[in-house]
């Protein structure tokens, strides 16, 4: 599995769970309108970046990066000579690839993530419950053979081929965290902290009960409910599915935080000259 196929795991590592975020009528967790704007704490003047990515090793220059905005067919001309054009136009969606990405990360911890920025489309299949009353009522274990096809892809990944794909298009990612409205921000200490907040979610063992107080299903637990979108979204992938996705996490996050990157950094990644210094706003 090559570097760009560890680029589709990648999107679907980060935001596997986001794809089935988007739920309709009779589904958990119904997402908002329109895209919510990214509201966030005013962050200090000149923070301290935390977790400055590893130097890439010494081999052959890497290919230049396109710009930002013309990133989209570069990256679906890759994956379409790599996996295939079946399943990157059943999986992918084909717009703004790297800007969903990232956006996705951004919002796993807030209460939702609007369908608008996802990279992926939904997952086949619709949403099950078992049981006939609200005595009984929980969420259908059948749910999560609907993860398990994109799991197996994701487990089969090296994580320092995971890794390395980040870090080669990290300085996009960079370009368009800032375009969120982040200018001082550094958006692998985001990643980090998201990846952290998903180690972070309790493990539900055995049938996961669920309320309908409206049309919409909610957990009946109100400890669960008031759980991330991220969160609440890895319970739904099942055990199992959760055990596999946090794994990778793990070890994404040890390659991502290596030591040996310039420690005294304390600014957002320089942009590399084919990138515009100021990023366009979306």
């Amino acid at each position: 599995m090559n570097e760009r196929l560890a680029w589709i795991i990648g999107i679907v590592a980060a935001v596997v769970i986001g794809g089935g975020l988007y739920l309709a009528r009779n589904r958990l967790n119904p997402e908002p309108a329109a895209a919510p704007p990214v509201e966030s704490e005013a962050p200090p003047a000149e923070p301290r970046v935390q977790h400055p990515v590893p130097e890439p090793p010494a081999t052959a220059a890497p290919e230049p990066l396109p710009a930002l905005g013309e990133s989209d067919a570069p990256v679906r001309d890759a994956l379409n000579g790599t996996v295939g054009a079946e399943p990157i136009a059943q999986w992918l969606v084909p717009d703004g690839i790297v800007r969903r990405f990232v956006a996705t990360v951004d919002n796993l911890p807030r209460k939702k993530v609007a369908a608008t920025v996802r990279p992926l489309k939904g997952v086949p299949g619709t949403f099950a419950v078992a049981g006939q009353d609200e005595e009984t009522l929980t969420l259908d274990e059948k749910n999560y053979a609907r993860y398990v096809p994109l799991m197996k892809a994701l487990e089969g990944v090296e994580a320092k081929q995971l890794a390395a794909t980040y870090l080669r298009f990290y300085p996009l990612m960079q370009e368009s965290y800032e375009g969120l409205g982040y200018p001082s921000r550094y958006f692998n200490d985001r990643m980090v902290e998201v990846i952290d907040h998903l180690l972070a979610t309790p493990d539900v063992q055995g049938p996961v009960r669920l309320a309908q107080p409206h049309v919409l299903y909610e957990f009946a637990d109100p400890k669960l409910e008031a759980l991330s979108a991220g969160q609440k979204a890895l319970i739904r992938i099942g055990p199992q599915n959760a055990r596999i996705l946090k794994g990778k996490l793990r070890e994404l996050r040890t390659e991502i935080t290596r030591k040996g990157a310039t420690q005294a950094a304390t600014q957002p990644a320089t942009q590399p000259a084919t990138q515009p210094a100021t990023p366009p706003r979306q």
